[in-house]
């Protein structure tokens, strides 16, 4: 293990970054507490990642803390990957989507209907 940043699943959606700290200053220094939020509704998506202060402490940190149960859940904790590292694919890629309450939708029925619930409705002539 050469990174010294940790990451750390399972955790508990009330542990705080305090928390974390606090149980991983047992095996040396912290130098960096994220946990990980979810964009639309700002809660805490349920993993964090924890910097220590040396590869040979986050070794240690890690061996010590995986499975041990913090916040009543056992926790996860291994060396972070590097995001080129992640295998591709999976969950919401990127690529245009289309379709939902609002834009232009064009499906079968030879009419067209523009907007969400109650749009106008025109039909074709051919």
């Amino acid at each position: 293990m050469q990174s010294s940043k940790l990451y750390v699943g399972n955790l508990s959606f009330k542990t705080t970054a305090d928390e974390l700290r606090a149980h991983f200053e047992q095996f040396g220094a912290v130098t960096d507490v994220y946990i990980a939020l979810d964009r639309m509704s700002g809660r805490p998506r349920g993993f964090a990642f924890v910097t220590m202060g040396t590869a040979e402490e986050a070794k240690v940190a890690a061996e010590k803390s995986n499975g041990v149960d913090l916040g009543g859940r056992q926790i996860t904790v291994n060396e972070a990957r590097p995001k080129e590292d992640r295998p591709a694919g999976g969950g919401f890629g990127g690529g245009e989507r289309r379709g939902g309450f609002g834009g232009e939708r064009r499906g079968f029925g030879g009419g067209e209907r523009r907007g969400g619930f109650g749009g106008e409705r025109r039909e074709r002539r051919f």
